[in-house]
């Protein structure tokens, strides 16, 4: 097998290291990809360090990819050499099961392929983009359209479409009111796509002090939660509340905000229980509901939409060296408001 330049975590205590990991060779249908720019994504340093269960080490993460297509196998009809392209969260799935025939790859009964940390069909680890090229299904690959810029392209293939799904399936748009709570990567994603939408986009984060931002990527209003008077200013507002927060919060303060029929979707991935009392359902006929990415078509539109409206992340770009320092400053949540890692400084 061909091996490739990586960053890769050979622990869950230890700090990622600049490594080699291996890519099969190229088959009938895959697509070889040249990665210009990798995202960092919250859920890689969860899984890294083990947050959400025991992982396959030496293990390079990442699945914010975008890249050049270098070379296509015999059979590939869906892509081309040279073309823009873009890699996500899933780089197989069953393609049988209802779920995947409904293009919801990511919903696969037998369970998706992830780009990085999963048993793949040859019953290898999956090893994901922080590294200098990656061979993948045609299937599984996105197209990035031009109008998009490189690097504030890579974190829409998680971040963007992780938020873009919510918003789709629960009808954002003119005449409905959105709450995003935080405005880290996937929340300043939220305010950008639900503002494109047509929606009437509210902020709802610990501190006032990202407002200016907030309001500047499309918010028409900002909140602090930190304020008890917020809760009670907002009570019954919204129709669709997307929270963004990997971290524990007050799901039940948040369901009282929403109006009858509203509901409230996790995006955000804590390691710790939500606890959900049953009243704050009840009294208004909310909701509470989960929504992880999205298919692959699905992802596509989300590129093409964002393409149409001018819509990228805002990034920072940095050297594969500095990775592990921005961990740390993710955890942090000292970024505005995703890193991505220029792997052309892995060479």
């Amino acid at each position: 097998m061909p091996t490739v330049n990586a960053y890769a975590a050979t622990s869950a205590t230890e700090p990622l290291v600049k490594t080699t990991v291996e890519r099969r060779e190229l088959g009938p249908n895959d697509v070889l990809i040249e990665i210009k720019y990798a995202g960092i994504c919250h859920s890689d340093i969860h899984t890294v360090r083990g947050d959400w269960g025991p992982q396959s080490y030496p293990l390079a993460p990442g699945h914010e990819i975008v890249g050049i297509v270098t070379e296509i196998g015999a059979e590939v009809t869906k892509h081309a050499v040279g073309e823009r392209a873009g890699v996500g969260c899933l780089v197989n799935s069953c393609r049988e099961c209802e779920q995947c025939r409904k293009g919801n790859e990511q919903y696969c009964a037998k369970g998706a392929t992830g780009t990085y940390g999963s048993v793949d069909a040859d019953g290898t680890i999956t090893q994901g983009g922080y590294t200098t090229h990656i061979v993948v299904d045609e299937n599984f690959v996105l197209r990035v359209p031009e109008g998009i810029p490189f690097e504030a392209a890579a974190p829409l293939l998680c971040a963007g479409i992780t938020t873009y799904s919510p918003l789709r399936h629960w009808g954002a748009g003119p005449g409905k009111k959105v709450a995003v709570v935080g405005l880290g990567g996937l929340g300043h994603m939220g305010v950008k796509l639900a503002h494109a939408m047509g929606a009437e986009v509210t902020v709802l984060s610990q501190s006032l002090k990202k407002q200016e931002d907030g309001l500047r990527l499309g918010a028409d209003a900002y909140y602090a939660t930190s304020d008890p008077a917020t809760f009670e200013a907002l009570a019954g507002s919204f129709d669709l509340i997307i929270n963004t927060v990997s971290a524990a919060v007050d799901i039940n303060a948040f369901l009282q905000l929403l109006t009858v029929d509203g509901t409230l979707v996790n995006v955000g991935a804590p390691a710790e229980p939500l606890p959900v009392a049953a009243f704050s359902l009840l009294m208004a006929r909310r909701s509470f509901a989960g929504s992880a990415i999205g298919g692959i078509a699905e992802t596509q539109e989300m590129l093409d939409f964002c393409a149409e409206h001018g819509i990228g992340s805002d990034v920072e770009v940095i050297a594969a060296e500095q990775i592990n320092e921005a961990y740390e400053r993710v955890l942090a949540s000292d970024v505005r408001y995703r890193f991505v890692i220029d792997t052309a400084t892995m060479n």
